[in-house]
């Protein structure tokens, strides 16, 4: 049975002392991570995934419960997130978002730089926290400077793995747990972890320990439970579990999902090519025998990005932290490829720094001006429907959504990283369409936007939305392709004044 890598019981022996280790290191650390983060800072949203997060908080602050009338296939613990900086700084800006994604960031290096040391040495720690950050944003902009799921998950595994090298099983099992109610791929950390219990059991019985597999379990059951409880059981479970059944199934366009796979992970290569070539030549020579614990990681995440055969690019980054302590891992075996390492990885962030600060903005465009729209005929009290896939126009209009679905693709099964087949009024989540009729009855929005602009769920394939517009509503205008509607029973055709001070 292989075994998991020695861990030094004290600091390496070549190593400075900790403090000045980390005096002279932190700030190198802090200043990349403020670094390679700074593009998130040059526009309001970077993708729909902020702008739903966003208007989640807003509703949740306006009273809404979570996996009730706040809805999303997601665990609980990112739109509670949101929803707490929104209440402290004000619910205008992502900017205070972006700077704790950073320091997320930063949180994940460091982590790695405590594996990385405790295993080989001052030089490799160093090195672990300095890859990282330099290929954290080693895909398109839109996927890595985002204050995005996989962002805040990050931290979380590497202190599970970090915690459970140390033998700290029931915080390990807290780590992967919390991982886990940020996105549900974190929940894969529980493999490498397991593996490592049993690898510790596997010592000479007079040594073995006892009950380590119990903490675990402990540690990460109970913040699971709690979350539940704290959100009704049954919601939880649907919401994050069982709900998602169709958005996660392999039917839809196979040539779509495999191009969006192959290129997020040929752009990620490419970014990582100063790492990914030294693991070639370990792999090569047969020297990967050792470090098991880490290509289990490896084989987690990937399997994490595989789940649900969307393979967006912000799902890559789960591969990261295993693949750059690898990456120093064989650097250490060959230690003249450190500053080719180095200096590779280094143009590669500029590329993609620059890439992040020329990325060009035509869907945040569009998403003002159908929210300007928006708000030329609305107060700011009055309920809108935005029949789309972009959650962040309600936050950029400043405007309640009508419905707890924020999204066509929760009522139709639609998702942009798949053609799938099966998009249909019938298809969407269990239960959905009698809850956005109840939604409409009671009270009707004052403006419905078809954002469609020709996509599967256009209201003549939805028989209820399509229903609803011949009935009660009439079109007044049409924005960069987006077609608005008003009421029938509303206001004359002339537009209300705009709030005196818009946001956006």
């Amino acid at each position: 049975m292989p075994t998991v890598s020695p861990v030094p019981a004290t600091e390496p022996a070549d190593g400075a002392a900790p403090r000045r280790y980390w005096l002279r290191w932190l700030p190198l650390l802090a200043v990349l991570a403020l670094v390679t983060r700074a593009p998130s800072f040059l526009r309001p949203l970077w993708n729909p995934d902020e702008g739903f997060l966003a208007t989640q908080a807003r509703m949740l602050a306006s009273g809404g419960t979570l996996y009730e009338d706040v809805v999303d296939r997601k665990p609980p613990l990112l739109p509670w997130a949101y929803r707490g900086v929104f209440a402290i700084f004000g619910d205008g800006s992502l900017y205070p978002v972006r700077a704790i994604a950073a320091l997320a960031q930063l949180g994940t290096a460091v982590l790695l730089v405590v594996i990385a040391r405790r295993r080989w040495g001052d030089r490799a720690g160093i090195h672990a926290g300095v890859l990282y950050l330099l290929a954290s944003i080693g895909l398109a902009p839109e996927d890595t400077q985002a204050a995005s799921f996989e962002v805040f998950m990050l931290p979380a595994t590497a202190a599970a793995f970090l915690l459970a090298g140390r033998s700290r099983w029931g915080a390990a099992g807290v780590c992967a747990a919390l991982a886990t109610l940020t996105k549900q791929v974190g929940g894969v950390m529980l493999i490498p972890l397991v593996w490592m219990v049993w690898t510790e059991r596997a010592t000479p019985a007079g040594q073995r320990p006892r009950g380590n597999g119990a903490r675990l379990a402990a540690g990460f059951l109970l913040p699971i439970v709690v979350a539940a409880l704290l959100t009704g059981p049954g919601r939880f479970l649907f919401w994050t579990v069982t709900g998602s059944g169709s958005y996660a199934s392999a039917s839809g366009s196979w040539l779509l999902a495999l191009g969006r796979a192959l290129g997020n992970a040929g752009i990620l290569a490419a970014a990582c090519a100063g790492l990914l070539a030294p693991i070639i030549r370990l792999l090569a020579r047969r020297e990967a025998a050792g470090d098991a614990d880490l290509w289990l990681w490896l084989a987690a995440s990937v399997a994490g990005v595989v789940a649900g055969f969307h393979f967006f690019g912000h799902y890559y980054l789960q591969l990261l932290p295993p693949l750059v302590l690898l990456g120093v891992r064989a650097l250490h075996e060959v230690p003249d490829w450190h500053r080719c390492a180095i200096g590779y990885t280094m143009l590669a962030c500029v590329f993609f720094i620059t890439w992040g600060v020329l990325h060009p903005d035509e869907q945040l465009t569009h998403s003002k001006e159908v929210a300007q729209a928006v708000r030329k005929r609305t107060s700011p009290h009055e309920k809108v429907l935005i029949w789309g896939m972009h959650p962040e126009d309600y936050w950029l209009a400043d405007r309640p959504p009508v419905t707890r679905y924020l999204t066509a693709g929760l009522l139709t099964n639609f998702s942009g990283g798949r053609n799938n087949t099966k998009v249909a009024e019938a298809d969407g989540v269990p239960g959905g369409w009698q809850e956005f009729r109840r939604e409409m009855a009671t009270e009707p929005p004052a403006v419905i936007v078809d954002d469609s602009r020709g996509a599967a769920y256009h209201p003549t394939s939805v028989p209820t939305l399509e229903k609803l517009l011949d009935e009660k509503y009439r079109q007044v205008d049409r924005v960069d392709g987006a077609v608005v509607y008003v009421r029938k029973d509303g206001p004359t055709p002339g537009q209300q004044p705009a709030d005196a001070h818009p946001r956006y």
